[in-house]
């Protein structure tokens, strides 16, 4: 039988009709990477909308199949970062207060004769020590007395890993000891003596700052005797550690 000629086709034959068929195809194979998709995260209220817009889709609407709720719910990589630096700063906020409960009965007769405070906050801790625990008026040497006391302190701290600053201030007052030119020299001094001395007791001196403010941050007025004297301190800050976000592992 001889060929028929494309010419001599029946009227109205479509010859790409494998169009159709491969069309269909593709949207079944999106689809089917749709769902492999959705279903990868247990989402119950997700996976039943996409479960109606696929029966929508492909011509009837269906129930939403049944989601196993016993399922642990996966939660975002953000959430367990959050989770994990909480439970390291629960951790951190508990090793600081311990460590504040120890230096405070170590300083207790000052700190019950006002000579000294130990505070707490989001920074860290902070131990208060008047100027004249620790020096002759005008002077930075330390006295016997204060090498003792400040010697315990570094008992406490040698084998903490905490950054430590000591903060050397002063009243308003000109100084008018020929040694230091300004209140400023008097105060870094000050806290050099005392960094000096932690160094000397095994504190290491990576984690050691010694700075001076003068009067410029003062915690009372200077208009009194006892303001004055209250101005003129040392203050030894242990410093808070921020946590850094633990690494996690995905499985």
């Amino acid at each position: 039988m001889a060929r028929k000629r494309y010419d001599d086709a029946v009227p109205g034959e479509h010859h790409e009709r494998w169009l159709v068929s491969y069309a269909d195809f593709i949207t079944l194979l999106f689809a089917f990477f749709v769902v492999m998709y959705a279903i990868s995260i247990v989402n119950e209220g997700k996976y039943a909308v996409l479960s109606e817009a696929l029966g929508d889709a492909f011509g009837g609407r269906g129930a939403a199949p049944q989601v196993n709720t016993n399922v642990e719910p996966v939660l975002p990589l953000s959430h367990i970062v959050n989770r994990r630096r909480l439970e390291a700063a629960k951790r951190e906020r508990e090793r600081m207060e311990r460590l504040a409960q120890d230096l405070n009965a170590t300083l207790l007769p000052l700190v019950k004769a006002g000579q000294v405070r130990v505070t707490q906050n989001a920074r860290g801790i902070s131990v208060e020590l008047n100027a004249s625990v620790l020096f002759e008026q005008g002077e930075a040497v330390l006295q016997p007395d204060a090498r003792a006391v400040l010697g315990q302190v570094a008992g406490l701290l040698k084998n903490d890993p905490h950054r430590i600053e000591v903060e050397g201030h002063t009243d308003d007052r000109p100084i008018t000891n020929e040694r230091f030119a300004s209140n400023w020299e008097l105060s870094v001094v000050r806290a050099a003596s005392v960094v000096r001395l932690f160094i000397e007791q095994g504190v290491g001196d990576a984690r050691l700052a010694a700075i001076g403010y003068g009067a410029t941050r003062p915690v009372a007025p200077n208009d009194s005797p006892d303001g004055q004297a209250r101005n003129r301190r040392v203050a030894v800050l242990i410093l808070a550690t921020v946590p850094e976000p633990q690494p996690v592992t995905m499985r």
